[in-house]
């Protein structure tokens, strides 16, 4: 039978990143693996095919070599690819153990916290959660300190987190918190039913708690905003969500940042922009106006003789403080021109005067369209 491309085996192109290839590998080991697959020959064989192009596609050298020859290529190495699998994943353990191993594994599918430190008594960690803070425009600029009221799990003070008295280890797990699940060499650890994860029950519950060790609590807190948030910035306040059972960690409270718009200021990134209205006699000769900035003082602009409408002037440093430090970002002025609605008789008259002297035409040519 004739061999496969490599990138066909693996599912996936010849411009394939490392990691591209590794999980693409890992995928069809975990589904063809001969430990979970006793005496079925089709998924033998295409555990072999898929580990033997995972040597060579994850060999930099090797790969070169068979993306400029082929499977010829791999003559020059010491027993060719075929057959020999001494540098791949051989069994679940090297398939997903390490980092981005097994454990993120299980986590993507189950939605667990597989890298969650558990307590030395099997405690579970405290959980997070969510606050929605929202903020006007200036606050958000330039910081400020709000107070917010949440409640969160503390330790109960009737039973000092303890739950209750009559402790004894857990009979399901053996006081791990975790019982195995499958058959074979394929097992999964889950959390205990009967004592919750704890790895251990309790015989007379707090009346307080019911046995949980922990009571929700209503809290105030000041905290302070730094300058430069914007809408979607999460701020994150360690240890101040539910508190963690067994000596476990406290979970944390995550500040989801919402800014009312302003008025007058659009905001773009660190950056501000603002819209100004000038006459026509200023936008033909010029002029020098006063302008809002954030700070809430005027600054002072010049306009140069025959701006368009439109036309965007920068001033340098009036923008928003960034938010990791830093020069400030800057303020864009958009120039809009109006045209009076109503004239009186004597604007009118000079209006005609200065059609004549520039030499208005009632058949223009069209301009190029430019956004």
């Amino acid at each position: 039978m004739a061999k496969r491309d490599y990138y066909e085996v693996l599912g996936v192109s010849k411009t394939a990143t490392e990691d591209e290839i590794k999980k693409a590998y890992r995928k069809i080991a975990l589904q063809n693996h001969p430990d979970t697959h006793p005496n079925d020959k089709e998924a033998e064989e295409r555990f072999k095919e898929a580990s033997e192009a995972y040597e060579v596609l994850s060999d930099p050298k090797k790969r070169s070599a068979y993306d400029q020859f082929g499977f010829s290529g791999m003559n020059d190495f010491q027993g060719g690819a075929a057959g020999n699998y001494s540098n791949v994943y051989r069994d679940f353990s090297d398939i997903f153990g390490g980092a981005g191993g097994f454990e993120d594994i299980f986590s993507s599918f189950f939605g667990g916290g597989g890298r969650q430190r558990r307590g030395a008594q099997g405690g579970e960690p405290g959980a997070s959660f969510r606050y929605d803070l929202t903020l006007d425009f200036k606050e958000a600029v330039f910081g400020c300190k709000k107070e917010i009221s949440f409640s969160h799990k503390v330790r109960c003070p009737s039973c000092s987190g303890q739950g209750g008295s009559g402790r004894h280890t857990c009979p399901t797990c053996g006081g791990s918190g975790r019982v195995a699940t499958g058959s074979g060499f394929f097992q999964m650890a889950t959390t205990c039913r009967t004592c919750g994860g704890k790895g251990y029950v309790i015989d007379n519950p707090c009346a307080e708690c019911h046995g949980t060790g922990t009571v929700s609590k209503r809290e105030k807190l000041m905290v302070t905003i730094q300058a430069g948030v914007d809408n979607g910035t999460r701020l994150t306040l360690r240890g101040k969500g539910d508190e963690g059972t067994g000596g476990a960690p406290d979970g944390d409270l995550i500040l989801f940042i919402t800014v009312r718009p302003d008025k007058y200021f659009v905001r773009e990134g660190d950056d501000v922009y603002l819209q100004i209205p000038i006459s026509i006699a200023q936008a033909s000769l010029g002029a020098t106006v006063l302008v809002p900035t954030v700070d809430g003082t005027d600054v002072s602009v010049d306009i140069p003789q025959g701006v368009q409408s439109g036309t965007m002037l920068r001033l340098k440093g009036k923008g928003v403080p960034r938010l990791r430090g830093g020069n400030r970002g800057d303020m864009y002025l958009r120039i809009v021109v109006e045209v009076p609605k109503r004239l009186s008789m004597k604007a009118k008259d000079l209006m005609k005067q200065l059609a004549g002297e520039l030499k208005e035409t009632t058949h223009p040519e069209p301009m190029e369209f430019r956004n």
